[in-house]
Formats: structure tokens, sequence, C-alpha cells
């Protein structure tokens, strides 16, 4: 057994974790063991240190992890995934859960919602670089960068 602050060869001190009576199905076995007490003492104060955050961190893992604020050009992207999805998930049929997708059937559906995805934001890219705060354009975007030229050679 690894020392799980250095992983060195553990010598024996291991850490017990007293929070639950014995026969209650939440306390597992200690699988913290350490080489010295000096690790042992750096494990105990990182422990603690957990312990004592606000909200508690074991609450927060056991809990579902928050989605970060998306912009409006994220979400307008993600509302063009919905047709991709829609389209591999029928070929592959409805009535089949997702956890019965092979491998193969999986990697379709990441692919069509990450390649609808990467599409949509790179479409939307140069509207919100023209509409990005500090950035005014007096011309509108066009496929030719000198159509809004007199002559034909910009030099």
């Amino acid at each position: 057994m690894q020392c799980w602050v250095c992983r060195q060869q553990a010598r024996g001190y291991r850490h017990s974790d007293l929070r639950f009576r014995v026969g209650d199905p939440r306390r597992h076995p200690p699988d913290w063991a350490f080489c010295s007490r000096r690790c042992q003492d750096a494990f105990h104060a990182m422990y603690g240190a957990w312990c004592e955050t606000e909200p508690p961190l074991s609450e927060s893992l056991t809990r579902e992890a928050h989605m970060p604020e998306t912009t409006a050009q994220q979400r307008a992207a993600m509302r063009r995934c919905l047709r991709p999805f829609g389209q591999v998930a029928g070929e592959i049929g409805f009535d089949k859960p997702l956890a019965h997708y092979t491998e193969e059937e999986a990697l379709r559906v990441i692919e069509a919602i990450v390649f609808a995805y990467t599409e949509a934001m790179a479409l939307d890219a140069p509207r919100a670089q023209a509409t990005s705060v500090g950035q005014k354009r007096s011309v509108g975007l066009s496929a030719d960068a000198f159509a809004d030229l007199e002559d034909d050679i910009p030099w």
C-alpha cells in the first residue's frame, strides 16, 4: 500500500473515519495509509480544511456540478445541435435507451453534436466580433473583404 501523500511505501499509519457508527452503510473501511506521522499530519491538515469549507466539499461533490453561465451565442449554437442530434438518434432508434447505445452509436451522436456546435460557433464568430463592445463597423460583413473599395486594386 502507498502513502496517500507522498506515494512511498506505507508503514502502518492510517486514517480512521469515525463520523459514522459501525454498521452504518455510509461507513467504509479507511483506505488512507501513510508512511510517517509527518504525512499523516499533512493529510489531516488538508482534510480539516476540506471539511471546514462552506458549503462543505463533501456535500458539493455529491450534488450535480454547476453549469457555467453561457452566452447568447453559445445558447444559439446549442439549439442548432438539436436537429443533427435528432437525425442521428432517429437513425439509431428513439426507442433505444441511451445506456444501451454501443460505443459506435454513442460516438456518432457525440460527433454530430460537436460538429454542429463548432460549425454554429464558427458561423456566429464574425457577427460576435462585429457586435462586441467597443467595435463598431460602418461596413456590413460580406464574403469579399474588398467589396467596399471603389477600385479593384487596393494600393
